[in-house]
């Protein structure tokens, strides 16, 4: 039977709150929503989407990594915006990210993050995805 396990990652944003950084069931982790805020200083990196854009899926990356995975193994993301007019930018860093098969993606407007972030992205990946030969959709 699999172990709900909570899971610290040292380099990542800590939880600011009464959440789980991350939640391991099994082989999928649950990724709490990562802000565009340096694990060291808890500030925001910047002001400006794109910075904050490319922090968020830094913080991602090194949870991954600490959770002995990699960007690929993330099967869905949701992504939080403020402004929608960011969508283009985050867009655009998410290729670069993503630039294998991309994840299923969610994208919601907010009214506002903590912080005064612009944006905010949690995940849920699979540490071990099973391989499927790709199907013809009709």
């Amino acid at each position: 039977m699999a172990e709900r396990v909570s899971i610290f990652v040292e380099g990542a944003p800590s939880a600011f709150g009464h959440f789980s950084q991350v939640i391991k069931y099994g082989t999928s982790i649950h990724i709490s929503g990562q802000l565009p805020v340096d694990a060291k200083t808890n500030r925001l990196v910047s002001s400006e989407i794109g910075p904050q854009a490319k922090a968020v899926f830094d913080n991602l990356m090194k949870i991954m990594q600490a959770c002995a995975g990699q960007m690929s193994n993330i099967m869905h993301t949701r992504i939080y915006l403020v402004d929608l007019r960011d969508h283009g930018t985050v867009d655009a860093i998410s290729k670069e990210v993503f630039y294998f098969t991309p994840p299923a993606r969610t994208v919601v407007m907010v009214a506002g993050l903590p912080f005064g972030a612009r944006i905010m992205v949690e995940a849920i990946a699979e540490l071990n995805p099973v391989e499927m030969a790709p199907k013809r959709v009709f």
